[in-house]
């Protein structure tokens, strides 16, 4: 066999693999959106949006519990994206690469890898306990601020570094102090990847339950939350509680919970696109 011949085989293997790596998960996401959409369907209705939970499936309602999670998710990014944003352009653009520089990296990764049952964890003992926040909307907020912080700050970080150092020093020369390089020069450049990086971590947050129970958050709420000190629910646990039940009515119910998590995820992601898009235009 020729040198060529193998070669192309070996291209064609690799197409396969590629194909058969994106086809099959697409395939069985798809097999299981469709089969919970026809599950939820006699569920998804006015009635179902606009009503508060039940102990009667039939009545039961995600109102609370959407609203509980726009304002979970709002709080959240307005409390992780300045300090992540921030840090990313402290390491990135003044800490340069020394001791220090190296070891907070290191904790960034880290902290972006560990399991959300532990945010959870210290949500309880410093949110809740210590600083005798309760189980509140602020408490839910600034526990998943945590959790969405280490994807912000590596996201905008890459972003950051993509940006050519060439710009950087036209910048400098043309007598701009660092700041306004980085504020006037960099920023606008990187501002795609980092709006890239803050639809991954509130989407990640969004769809958190795991630390939002550890915390003591109620699954339970008749009314939306009316401030930061306010009980509350979320989608996920208004979805946990549901599926948990056996009857096969609460069943639907989640399903039509999840299709109305997986709609506000698409929203919230679409409306971020179009940002990103409107700010890449912009840098360009």
């Amino acid at each position: 066999m020729s040198a060529a011949a193998s070669s192309s085989r070996g291209e064609r293997g690799l197409l396969a693999a590629c194909v058969f790596a994106v086809a099959a998960p697409l395939l069985v996401l798809s097999v299981l959106v469709v089969g919970v959409v026809v599950q939820a369907a006699p569920h998804l209705d006015l009635e179902f949006l606009l009503s508060g939970p039940s102990r009667f499936a039939d009545r039961a309602g995600i109102y609370p519990a959407a609203l509980g999670s726009l304002a979970l998710i709002a709080l959240t990014a307005a409390l992780a994206v300045p300090v992540g944003v921030g840090a990313a352009i402290y390491l990135q653009e003044y800490a340069g690469r020394g001791r220090w520089a190296r070891l907070v990296e290191t904790n960034i990764a880290t902290l972006a890898g560990v399991p959300s049952v532990l945010y959870g964890l210290v949500g309880l003992e410093v949110f809740v306990r210590a600083v005798g926040l309760g189980r509140s909307l602020a408490s839910g907020a600034l526990t998943l601020a945590m959790l969405a912080l280490p994807i912000v700050i590596i996201a905008a970080r890459e972003a950051l570094r993509a940006v050519p150092h060439e710009l950087r020093e036209a910048g400098l020369a043309l007598g701009a102090t660092r700041w306004q390089m980085v504020w006037q020069v960099v920023l606008p450049v990187a501002a795609p990847g980092i709006l890239t990086g803050i639809i991954l971590a509130t989407s990640r947050a969004l769809g958190e339950a795991a630390p939002l129970l550890v915390l003591g958050a109620v699954v339970f709420v008749s009314d939306p939350p009316t401030g930061w000190s306010s009980p509350f629910t979320a989608l996920p646990l208004q979805v946990f509680q549901w599926a948990s039940r056996p009857q096969e009515a609460f069943a639907q119910a989640a399903a039509a919970g999840i299709v109305v998590l997986m709609v506000t995820l698409l929203m919230l992601n679409a409306a971020a696109i179009v940002l990103r898009d409107r700010a890449r235009r912009r840098g360009a």
